[in-house]
Order: structure tokens, then sequence, then C-alpha cells
């Protein structure tokens, strides 16, 4: 059964474009990773600071490797003497669910 994970993270407005830039350049990366199935990049559009950052996989083994490779490189920044840009986001906490109900539109 699937998992998703769901990255919650604290933005203030004066950091919401550069958070929603970063996405955009790195807007494939997460693809061609194994197990992975979805993701979506939500902006909150009243009452709260926080984006959600939605990804589905097919097993807590893809997250995990997922975020030992990929992700860990492109969140290490410029490398040696590189400059890392500053986080857009001021806190972050991951919550984890196991998909046990799903449903789509059906087909005509």
């Amino acid at each position: 059964m699937s998992v998703v994970k769901i990255n919650v993270l604290t933005v203030p407005a004066e950091q919401r474009e550069t958070l929603e830039k970063r996405f955009a350049s790195r807007a494939h990366a997460v693809e061609s990773s194994d197990g992975f199935e979805w993701f979506e990049l939500l902006r909150p559009v009243e009452g709260t600071d926080q984006y959600l950052v939605y990804t589905r996989w097919r097993d807590e083994a893809s997250f995990q490797a997922w975020m030992e490779g990929p992700m860990k490189t492109a969140h290490q920044g410029g490398g040696e003497g590189g400059d890392r840009p500053k986080p857009a986001a001021s806190g972050s906490t991951l919550w984890s669910f196991e998909v046990v109900q799903q449903a789509a539109p059906k087909s005509e």
C-alpha cells in the first residue's frame, strides 16, 4: 500500500515567492525516483502561513531512498566553498500516512 508524506513548511509572507521559485526550478527532480507516485505543492489561501508539500510513494523504503539520495543532495547546496541559500521556510514538520482508501473519477 502506498505511503503519503506531507512536509508542512511555515513560510513567512515575504518568502513565499522564493519558496515557489525554488520548487519550480527543481520541478522534475523527484519524478524519476524509484517508487515515486505523486507530488503537489499546496499554497495556503487563508488563515495560515503553512505550505504543504505532498508526496506519495510506493512504500516507505522508496521514500527513505529518495531522502538519503536525491533529496539530501539537493538540500546540501553549493558544495565546497559555495554559499547555500537561506531557507525560505522558518519551520518544517513531516507528517506520514498510509493510504487505506482511494477514489478516482469513473471513466466514461
